[in-house]
């Protein structure tokens, strides 16, 4: 890819990746519309541990309290709810493991289609708006249970079809199980961390096996996606309680009809 395309791929990436409107649907965007090669796996690397230092940095003093805390109850025999909350992370974090060992092949062979990323986009959207407006919105992170946790997880496992969103899901459940639109936000942001490194392992151990790396184009993907993640994240929390989920819905809407115009136009 040229340079262009890297910053522009890279700056896309870093921020879908935290927003509920599909990385996935907006990555295929530019090939469609403008004929970009594919990114390869190199650059999905990049752009995942781009993710994953931007959602550590910014969560840095939460992430530290969750291990010591999650760590430390075993000591005391007692979990503060930090540590509460770090095994919860932990708990939401398997179903999406599972599925995507079980069926990663059937995956990346049957559904990562342009018509199904748009459809998806659509179908999501709409799951996203209307548990924004029917969710009660009044618990706070430190009222999520093992059960709801785990329901949150099964949910994050649905994003491994492409254009579903992983933000997107899991704040789509969290709301529908009556949290708080900023609760339903740092919990999905705080979950996505063991997801966003795994992924980013299992990339590397595939990219090892490639005989050359573009080590230029990964340290550039790794900043900008960096970058523009962090900007994103901060900017969400702090409007996500005034603006709501209608502009993502309403947004992600259009995107899905733009897909499906494309396909038919092509």
């Amino acid at each position: 890819m040229e340079i262009f395309q890297i910053i522009i791929l890279s700056l896309i990436q870093g921020i879908t990746e935290f927003l509920p409107i599909s990385s996935s649907a907006h990555l295929i965007l530019p090939n469609q519309v403008l004929g970009w090669p594919d990114q390869g796996l190199a650059f999905d690397v990049a752009v995942h541990f781009g993710s994953l230092i931007a959602v550590l940095v910014y969560f840095r003093k939460d992430v530290w309290q969750l291990i010591t805390d999650g760590l430390g109850g075993f000591k005391t025999g007692q979990f503060s709810d930090e540590g509460r909350l770090a095994w919860l992370i932990v708990l939401a974090t398997i179903p999406a493991g599972i599925v995507g060992l079980v069926f990663k092949g059937f995956i990346e062979t049957h559904l990562r289609s342009s018509f199904v990323i748009a459809i998806t986009t659509i179908v999501f959207g709409v799951l996203l708006w209307w548990a924004d407006v029917r969710g009660s919105r009044r618990d706070d992170i430190g009222k999520l249970n093992w059960k709801k946790a785990l329901m949150i997880g099964a949910a994050q496992a649905l994003a491994l079809i492409p254009g579903t969103s992983r933000s997107g899901i899991t704040m789509t459940a969290g709301l529908m199980l009556g949290m708080k639109r900023e609760a339903a936000a740092r919990f999905s942001f705080l979950m996505s961390i063991p997801v966003i490194a795994l992924s980013a392992l299992l990339l590397t151990l595939e990219l090892l096996d490639s005989h050359s790396v573009p080590w230029g184009s990964i340290f550039l993907g790794v900043l900008l996606s960096g970058i523009s993640a962090y900007l994103c994240i901060h900017f969400f929390l702090q409007f996500i309680s005034r603006i709501g989920m209608a502009p993502f819905a309403i947004y992600r809407l259009l995107l899905g009809s733009a897909l499906i115009w494309l396909l038919l136009v092509h």
